[in-house]
């Protein structure tokens, strides 16, 4: 009896080789994106949205102009790409260490200590670069910017509401109006001490403490260990 098989076999390899040649040419695309993204992302730190220059990400990604223009419309569509991809690099990279921490204390502390690490690479300041740029302007990349910004505020006023309510926080101005001051005093630290590796860190951890109220708790030391509570320590990792 004769079988027909070859079409079927024809079509399904075709249809795999279809699927595989999608699949690259995602996988090139993404990789495009995230080089493009980081080598805007440094030069939006170095020299702000203004004089950023289009072609010049593209060369030091390694891919032309039409290559950028291909994946963004334009600038102001790139900075706002910048900032979605930075803010996801950090939830990444600072907000899962600090989603695993119960305590608000110890977790308020880890994301100092996370976010003073972060800023040590170019790219973590974007967000101070265009913050400045665009402060007191309407501007799609600014506006967006305090959206981004907003969150981070936000998830700080949680964590010292709910250590308020452990009572490991001690009670004060409203949680917000303490969350502001904590981002606030962060960022400050981490700019002034920026280079300055493993004091940023230690003197970010506890310019939060000071913004906290809290008297010598927790305690960081030089060992990278955090009283959480008096008499006991906790690892900060």
């Amino acid at each position: 009896m004769h079988v027909r098989t070859s079409a079927v076999d024809h079509s399904s390899e075709g249809g795999a080789s279809a699927h595989g040649a999608r699949s690259r040419q995602a996988d090139r695309s993404a990789r495009t994106r995230e080089a493009l993204l980081e080598s805007a992302a440094k030069g939006l730190s170095r020299y702000g949205y203004g004089n950023l220059i289009l072609e010049q990400v593209a060369t030091e990604a390694g891919y032309t102009r039409g290559a950028l223009y291909h994946q963004f419309k334009d600038k102001a569509d790139l900075a706002l790409a910048v900032i979605d991809w930075v803010d996801e690099t950090w939830r990444q990279e600072v907000g899962r260490l600090v989603a695993r921490e119960s305590d608000p204390v110890l977790a308020l502390i880890v994301l100092a200590r996370g976010h003073a690490v972060f800023c040590r690479r170019d790219v973590a300041r974007v967000a101070m670069a265009l913050r400045l740029e665009f402060s007191g302007q309407d501007h799609p990349v600014g506006r967006h910017l305090e959206r981004v910004s907003e969150s981070l505020v936000e998830r700080c006023a949680q964590l010292i509401g709910a250590g308020r309510r452990a009572g490991t926080i001690p009670p004060g101005p409203p949680a917000r109006t303490v969350a502001l001051a904590l981002t606030g005093a962060l960022e400050g630290t981490v700019i002034q001490l920026a280079g300055q590796a493993s004091h940023d860190e230690l003197l970010a951890a506890r310019a939060v403490a000071g913004v906290l109220g809290l008297s010598g708790v927790p305690a960081v030391g030089e060992d990278g260990l955090v009283a959480t509570r008096p008499g006991s320590t906790r690892s900060a990792r």
